[in-house]
């Protein structure tokens, strides 16, 4: 029977694509990476049949001896955790058979020309695409977010004398309600919203005109899924792996400052805030609202995902970022209590009769 170990099972994606994963293929011998029982019984009672063991990603030895029973690995948990990532080759490659390494990075990778020159809310032109530019892609400068770790994976078949099979996918901002046993939120732009509501106005980073792509986190865990699936096929089905195994996975760009105004013209209209209006905040202003604020609504991210819809056939079905944004502000709202659940309206009502 396969084995897919599988890292970052209680998280936002994670917990999505190990839905995916389970639904389709629930014969599959999963292991699942948890840091603790409370997380690990979360994941138990969703699906009884997947195998737990307890560490965290600087369990290194746990991480290498679990890779090295495995046939397929999921990674999931951190794209910035080298460590993890090394002991995860370093047991598939001990396997010293064929497996398959699929890792999560993301497209801030594609942000390091603000990150280096300190730009936020300007506009750039440059798109990147995992089909034609897929060299470029593969070669992003090392001062760009993610690229240590994106190092590693690339290098994988190498280090494992041509064992390991490897494919990056690489989100942009996610969105969407996640179907997993734990975390279920994103955070981009529901921190926007949240802080808007906060300060009780709407805001973008500087002119609010650099551009992100979008995917709703159930389209994301299709990418995911067909990777799976051609894992599962003789010499790796469709996919391409290694060096050209680089996954953008997108539905459409945006533009930041369309949604600072769009979260300021909800909010407004349900009441949660006072005028529609938005203010130009500096790029020490947006960290001071979260944590790399101005690089989460301040950089620019393009891309085009063109490998997975060219050969193994994934199209977004789901509905768009701003087709949610009233969901988004309206669930933030009631995370800050500005919104009464309807059980607890219900509960008054009956109170006050």
């Amino acid at each position: 029977m396969t084995k897919l170990f599988i890292t970052g099972a209680t998280g936002y994606i994670g917990g999505d694509i190990l839905f995916a994963i389970a639904s389709t293929y629930p014969n599959l011998d999963i292991t699942a990476l948890v840091r603790n029982s409370d997380k690990g019984a979360k994941v138990a009672a969703q699906y009884p049949r997947t195998r737990l063991v307890y560490g965290n990603l600087d369990s290194t030895e746990l991480l290498t001896t679990e890779a090295s029973n495995a046939d397929i690995v999921v990674h999931t948990a951190d794209c910035d955790h080298v460590a993890s990532a090394s002991a995860l080759v370093a047991g598939l490659a001990r396997s010293g058979k064929k497996t398959y390494l699929i890792h999560t990075s993301g497209t801030g990778i594609l942000a390091f020309e603000d990150l280096e020159s300190n730009t936020y809310g300007i506009k750039r032109e440059k798109v990147f695409d995992d089909w034609d530019g897929i060299g470029e892609v593969t070669s992003i400068p090392d001062v760009a977010l993610h690229r240590n770790v994106d190092k590693i994976m690339l290098g994988s078949n190498e280090a494992s004398a041509g064992n390991i099979q490897s494919a990056i996918v690489c989100p942009p901002c996610i969105y969407g309600p996640a179907r997993g046993p734990d975390n279920q939120r994103s955070i981009q732009v529901y921190e926007m919203a949240k802080a808007a509501l906060k300060r009780s106005k709407g805001f973008v980073i500087g002119d609010g005109a650099n551009m992100w792509t979008q995917i709703h986190v159930q389209d994301l865990s299709e990418v995911y899924l067909a990777l799976i699936t051609a894992a599962l096929s003789p010499d790796g089905g469709k996919a391409t792996w290694n060096k050209e195994g680089y996954y953008f996975a997108e539905n459409g760009d945006f533009c930041w400052g369309d949604i600072g105004r769009g979260i300021a013209k909800i909010a407004f209209e349900k009441k949660l805030i006072n005028n529609d209006e938005v203010d130009n905040v500096s790029k020490e202003e947006a960290d001071k609202l979260t944590v790399m604020g101005s690089y989460m609504w301040g950089s620019n991210s393009r891309c085009k995902a063109i490998r997975a819809r060219k050969l193994l056939g994934w199209t977004p079905t789901m509905k768009s970022l701003f087709d949610l944004l009233p969901e988004i502000i309206e669930d933030e709202a009631k995370k800050l209590g500005r919104i009464r659940q309807h059980a607890e309206e219900a509960a008054k009502g009956r109170i006050l009769k």
